[in-house]
């Protein structure tokens, strides 16, 4: 698949991913919700009270992958559930590349991915998405991936592209390299063992991660960007964002990388990024999205994958960020679950599906792209 043609984003666009709160990202497993249906050729069922168009939906429909999403999940299961009587949508959080692989396997009828598909995977995609159909990205939350640490006396860290890159590739060691304390005057920073943990699952929050680095920090963290496996020698490894969560909030000197909700809902302290802005960029929904201000569509027909502008020097602009997608086939889905993907991706990208993700600390989609998202999801077939 060629991603060739691009349109920027309007600013006023991107503004309504300004919410308040934290980018909420809850911890991987499988969720199991049961929902409400139409009978087959019935009249499409509304809710009054949420006003979800159930559209035929019924049955069980299965999904997985993007654990960054999954707290989105329940909430949009929860009120579809709510609504369409006799539906069971079970969401598994297994992380964006077990998500990839079970749809690529024909196992789920859309997966969570926090990367949109390679140029192999939408071939791959080829073979179940029937009648010349394919896998294309759907947008659905955006957000700050925070470089959560644990330092005793140290709470407000300043780190670059370029010390993080060093960091992780454990090419610095020590909190008092010389790197960190340049960015850090007047901080009392020990001759200590930095701790730092990735990913051990296949993840597209390591994916965005390694994309940060190998733009803003070319010559420090030379890995493939493209990886949504750990690339790099050294360090140590938990499972999903909650294991790396963990992780920090219980090893003194530790760091690691993770959705901005995990780190708060532990109280950790998280790492503000000099990016050549005037100040220091914090990690917060605000900052992130001035970030994603700059992307761009990169898809084409009804493919909206985004181009992410990691080397941001915008003051305020916070650059390790992430989108989320559901990715489904355009054409080729399977009969008997189409009405209930349909019903349920429509009522996840409305105004009240996308409402209910800033009540829970998400940032919704702006509106030219949700606008754009509402009109290719009744086309899927």
């Amino acid at each position: 698949m060629k991603l060739s043609r691009k349109n920027g984003l309007r600013a006023s666009a991107i503004g309504a991913l300004v919410v308040s709160g934290a980018l909420v990202l809850s911890a991987c497993g499988s969720d199991n919700n049961t929902e409400t249906p139409a009978k087959d050729g019935g009249t499409a069922k509304t809710s009054a009270a949420s006003n979800i168009d159930c559209a035929g939906a019924k049955g069980k429909l299965l999904a997985a992958g993007s654990s960054a999403q999954r707290n989105a999940m329940d909430l949009w299961v929860k009120n579809f559930q709510a609504a369409c009587e006799g539906v069971e949508i079970n969401y598994q959080g297994i992380g964006s590349g077990g998500g990839i692989t079970k749809f690529n396997q024909g196992q789920v009828a859309f997966a969570g991915s926090d990367s949109a598909l390679k140029d192999e995977e939408v071939a791959e995609s080829q073979k179940i998405c029937t009648g010349g159909g394919k896998g294309v990205n759907l947008p659905m939350v955006g957000g700050p991936i925070a470089v959560a640490y644990k330092l005793d006396g140290v709470d407000n860290l300043i780190l670059d592209a370029s010390t993080i890159a060093k960091i992780f590739d454990n090419k610095i060691t020590k909190w008092n390299d010389p790197a960190i304390t340049k960015l850090n005057p007047g901080a009392k920073l020990p001759d200590s063992a930095i701790q730092a943990f990735h990913r051990s699952d296949e993840s597209g929050t390591t994916q965005n991660l390694g994309k940060y680095l190998s733009t803003a920090a070319p010559a420090d963290w030379k890995h493939d960007p493209k990886s949504k496996s750990w690339p790099a020698q050294g360090g140590q490894a938990a499972n999903g964002s909650s294991g790396v969560a963990t992780a920090v909030k219980d090893v003194e000197g530790s760091i690691s990388y993770m959705e901005l909700s995990y780190a708060e809902a532990n109280k950790s302290s998280t790492v503000s990024i000099a990016t050549g802005a005037a100040a220091p960029v914090a990690a917060t929904t605000e900052n992130a999205s001035k970030a994603i201000a700059a992307a761009k569509v990169k898809g084409t027909g009804n493919d909206v994958a985004l181009s992410l502008d990691y080397k941001t020097k915008a003051n305020g602009a916070y650059p390790i960020v992430l989108v989320t997608y559901e990715i489904a086939c355009d054409k080729g889905n399977k009969a008997e679950t189409l009405p209930t993907l349909k019903a349920f991706l429509n009522y996840t990208v409305s105004e009240e599906g996308q409402k209910v993700l800033s009540d829970a600390g998400y940032a919704p989609l702006p509106a030219e792209i949700a606008a754009k998202v509402r009109a290719i999801v009744p086309t899927l077939s």
